[in-house]
């Protein structure tokens, strides 16, 4: 059984106001394992937002997913196809809120 390419024309799929990407895609962008994904999310330590385009921007999507320490941002066009791609490492983002609950 050959792998699949992430970067591949089916990699991100958008189909009736639903966006699905290949977890392998995501798994990179957070440095995790592609297997860590989908349990990542159903136990809520990968959360994501996706935004619409308007005006200038209109047939793009921002899609942004977020782990305890990095954050993965694509921007995509109406076909699925990556325009944009930025990984951040945010830190953990439960030891920032101990912080600034601190004394």
């Amino acid at each position: 059984m050959s792998e699949r390419d992430p970067s591949g024309a089916d990699a991100i799929q958008l189909c009736d106001g639903s966006v699905q990407i290949d977890a392998a895609i995501v798994a990179a962008g957070l440095a995790l394992e592609p297997c860590d994904v989908q349990q990542g999310m159903r136990a809520g330590l990968i959360t994501s937002l996706c935004e619409q385009g308007v005006a200038e921007d209109q047939g793009h999507f921002r899609l942004t997913f977020f782990s305890q320490s990095r954050r993965l941002r694509l921007i995509i066009d109406d076909q699925g196809h990556v325009l944009q791609r930025l990984t951040l490492n945010i830190g953990g983002r439960n030891t920032a809120r101990k912080r600034a609950a601190g004394p």
